[in-house]
């Protein structure tokens, strides 16, 4: 079997020169890359990566705790990270904590235990358990589309938290997310512009930050375009599609019922078509609708869905750089990167078709904000 020395032989270098290029601890002058490159080909050597994880106590690997199966949003997510990842040199350890605070508290520890350099999840709505592991263990990570309260990991140093990442440790997360609460008012003042009066709202699974954002979106609309605020018209879907179906009936059953419709996830717009559908209710005829979530069959709904679009992979790409550079410098400030999202205007709001539809972005730039406070 080759080794690092054949493959410095071969290609006329130092063995140090060989271990930067594989490694990408140092520049190395591009033809000097390339015939180690060449040698390595030729050789068919492969780097030991157990043994050099035993030297550098880094594995380059990086676990991702995403509830992909039951979430076509996620999958776009993954494979943003996947992507930066392996350009980067890191490989995934993936796993599926299905949004079940038990679970995840268990599948991070799993990854833990198989030496990732850092994580990326997407918390549940009850992520203190999860928190406190991850505190506890020092463990990079980067909170991925939910973000978590400062006072939330804050409070895991209070209850039990304690142990290594003392007080005065150095922060241990950063979080990205998409903007929730801009967009969702859009939708809201959008419909209300379409001279919608009782506008309804299905929510998402309580607890998470994304659902208190665009419940807090939706109220602000409401409040931009001059609207009473009925408390009726706002129900739960739970993120999920048959929660979603429901949640729609009851709306549909009021004695006056919402004229428009704001669904916050993918999952819970395939719900309320359903219930509609079920109710004989036509799309804008009807009732109009836009959702949270542009998906990949949006486009081909009759109508089309007028929905806010989320940088998925783009997401999942920032979530890699933030740990990378937390892996970088451990003891950097804390910071929460919130991206844009686009208003992809189509028909199912009621407005006449426009040619491939028109996709106006919220905001202009990302923003990048540092935390009040770290959970040390």
């Amino acid at each position: 079997m080759p080794t690092m020395a054949d493959v410095a032989r071969s290609a006329g270098v130092s063995v140090a020169t060989v271990s930067h290029v594989l490694n990408g601890t140092r520049p190395v002058l591009p033809h000097t890359r390339q015939a180690v490159l060449e040698a390595i080909d030729t050789l068919g050597y492969t780097p030991n990566t157990l043994a050099r994880s035993l030297v550098t106590s880094r594995t380059r690997s990086i676990g991702l705790a995403v509830s992909a199966s039951s979430n076509p949003y996620f999958t776009e997510i993954l494979q943003g990270v996947e992507s930066a990842a392996l350009a980067a040199g890191y490989g995934l350890l993936i796993a599926d904590p299905h949004d079940d605070p038990g679970h995840e508290r268990k599948i991070v520890q799993l990854l833990h235990e198989r030496r990732v350099d850092g994580m990326i999840v997407a918390p549940s709505a009850r992520p203190h358990d999860l928190v406190r592991y991850l505190r506890r263990h020092a463990v990079p990570t980067v909170f991925l589309d939910r973000v978590i309260d400062v006072d939330v990991a804050a409070d895991t140093a209070a209850d039990g938290g304690g142990g290594p990442a003392s007080a005065e440790s150095a922060p241990w997360y950063d979080q990205v997310c998409a903007e929730s609460a801009a967009p969702t008012a859009r939708l809201v003042t959008h419909l209300a512009g379409l001279g919608h009066r009782r506008i309804g709202l299905v929510a998402g699974l309580p607890g998470l930050s994304t659902t208190s954002e665009r419940v807090s979106g939706y109220r602000d609309g409401l409040t931009s375009a001059g609207l009473a605020h009925d408390e009726r018209l706002l129900v739960s879907g739970d993120s999920e599609s048959g929660s979603a179906e429901q949640a729609t009936a009851a709306l549909l059953a009021l004695p006056g019922p919402p004229t428009a419709l704001v669904t916050a996830n993918n999952a819970m717009t395939i719900g309320a078509l359903s219930a509609l559908r079920r109710h004989g209710l036509s799309v804008p005829d009807d009732i109009a609708l836009c959702c949270f979530d542009d998906f990949a069959w949006a486009d081909l709904f009759s109508p089309r869905l007028t929905a806010i679009a989320q940088p998925s992979r783009e997401l999942g790409a920032r979530a890699v750089q933030l740990l990378l550079d937390r892996l970088q410098e451990r003891r950097r400030p804390t910071r929460t990167v919130r991206l844009p999202c686009a208003f992809v205007h189509r028909t199912s709001c009621g407005c006449p078709e426009e040619p491939g539809g028109s996709e106006e972005p919220e905001h202009t730039a990302s923003s990048t904000l540092p935390q009040k406070g770290t959970a040390s």
